[in-house]
């Protein structure tokens, strides 16, 4: 998987050009004659690498000095909890009760945590755009780093569309305190403008020297996956396929490898978030809030520190893999061994980011949170062919997916058949659970259910008693930022 590394010089200089930007809490209160000192920033080919760097670090847990960041937590754990996916185990988090129950609402604090960092990255984004053509440097440097911070602009609006539908679209370095708001047609046009300029960009970077940069790979699979949102088949299989064709992913042959230390910029990442470096500086500590919580008494016996089960998976989802599917064993864990060697049985736990070979302790881990796989392509692919009604081009792609899940590291077991024969709607169920069990806790799931229809018939099947309504296909638009801004219209909550 990718991640990037930005040096502790140029990101304190980032840092000196950020810091006049709004805090987490405050992005539409902000006097826009605060930003003139980044006037005098932007001059050297340096600067605009470090100007891009900064919307990547926006990205992970050191965007802020914090524990806050775009892919840092809340992103991700909505869409597990929102859906048939994750429960929440975190015994003083009621604003994530509420999002696994779907009580949540307006003044929901993981929702406006997910719409500041959101629009703070935005803005970084934003002023390197229009900040990094005016900077005398190589042509082809300069336009490549214009793309990268176009993908990001895209990937972040697309999150937000997704979410909160109506929002504003700032594209500008200043903007009004108190901006419009752009319907989703509007911003899905300028996620699909700067995702387009985005494929300009390199299919990959020199050996060292790019590593988690978006590439042009990235560019069209989050258009494949864009299209796909919108219905637009045509385009969704056609920029999935391109991605197909580029002939720079593969999948691992055996699941267990997606998630290794060693597979980190891997063949099968096409946009990955890193949370560790080299040296182990930055921990990603979600990887805490999936492993098991052990009883005090145990954690020297086990070796492992500061173990977490904050979310956790529903039984339904674990019960919907075949017995022998890799992927389950991989994914979850279901028992520890303490130092007596006595084995315990647990309800299911998440443990796929968890390479115990590389970081037996567990109390963190550099892996990276992958936002694009190439197993995703797939069946994106497959979803848009199965619309367009070519059912066998549909069969054999997810078909792909399900033959990895076979694999065991050493042979294919007679387990996880291939589909054979479904109509287009037994296919179109079968995407959708192929993409639950391959995608466990990586941000997909909500935004799955919502663009699929499917939220009020497949959650309560995994939580009884729990039945989303036609509101949940968007969240509540912030309480905070529409009393800061009054344009900003709210959701049916």
């Amino acid at each position: 998987m990718k991640t990037y590394f930005i040096s502790l010089k140029k990101w304190a200089a980032v840092l000196l050009a950020v810091l006049v930007l709004p805090s987490c809490q405050d992005f539409l209160e902000e006097d826009p004659k605060n930003f003139v000192a980044i006037t005098n920033y932007y001059k050297t080919p340096d600067d605009a690498i470090a100007a891009v760097n900064a919307i990547y670090a926006y990205l992970n847990s050191t965007s802020t000095g914090s524990t806050a960041g775009v892919y840092h937590s809340s992103f991700w754990v909505a869409a597990g909890l929102a859906s048939d996916e994750l429960l929440n185990a975190h015994p003083f988090a009621p604003d994530l009760d509420q999002l696994a129950t779907f009580t949540h609402g307006p003044q929901n604090a993981a929702l406006l945590e997910i719409w500041a960092m959101h629009y703070k990255a935005i803005t970084i984004a934003n002023i390197a755009i229009e900040r990094i053509p005016g900077i005398a440097m190589e042509e082809n440097l300069k336009n490549r780093l214009l793309n990268e911070a176009r993908f990001l602009r895209g990937l972040l609006y697309f999150n937000m569309v997704r979410m909160f539908g109506s929002i504003p679209l700032l594209t500008k370095e200043v903007e009004p305190l108190t901006p419009a708001v752009a319907t989703p047609d509007q911003i899905y046009a300028q996620i699909i403008t700067d995702l387009t300029a985005a494929e300009a960009l390199p299919l990959n970077y020199v050996a060292g020297n790019g590593k988690g940069r978006a590439t042009r790979g990235a560019a069209k699979a989050l258009l494949a996956k864009v299209y796909l949102t919108r219905k637009d088949w045509d385009n969704a299989a056609k920029k999935a396929k391109e991605v197909i064709d580029l002939n720079q992913y593969e999948l691992w042959e055996d699941f267990a490898d997606v998630f290794k230390l060693s597979s980190r910029n891997g063949k099968e990442a096409i946009f990955s978030v890193g949370f560790g470096d080299q040296g182990g500086a930055i921990s990603f500590w979600e990887v805490g809030q999936f492993n098991v919580r052990l009883l005090p008494s145990e954690l020297s016996a086990e070796g492992v520190e500061n173990a977490q089960g904050w979310q956790i998976p529903t039984l339904y989802l674990y019960n919907s893999y075949d017995f022998n599917d890799r992927r389950r064993e991989v994914t979850f864990l279901t028992q520890y061994v303490n130092r007596s060697g006595a084995v315990t049985q647990i309800r299911p736990y998440i443990q796929k980011y968890w390479d115990r070979a590389a970081e037996p302790k567990g109390n963190g881990s550099a892996n990276d949170f992958p936002v694009l796989r190439y197993a995703d392509v797939l069946l994106m692919y497959a979803e848009a062919k199965n619309e367009l009604n070519d059912q066998a081009t549909a069969h054999e792609y997810i078909n792909k997916v399900r033959k990895r899940a076979r694999f065991d590291g050493t042979e294919y077991r007679t387990t996880v058949p291939d589909y054979v024969n479904l109509t287009k709607e037994q296919m179109r169920a079968a995407i959708i659970k192929e993409r639950a069990m391959e995608f466990v806790a990586e941000g997909h799931r909500w935004f799955d259910l919502a663009r699929t229809g499917t939220l009020e018939t497949l959650v309560p099947l995994a939580k009884p008693g729990v039945v989303p309504t036609a509101k949940h296909y968007l969240f509540p638009i912030p309480q905070r930022e529409r009393d800061l801004n009054p344009n900003l219209p709210q959701n049916n909550y």
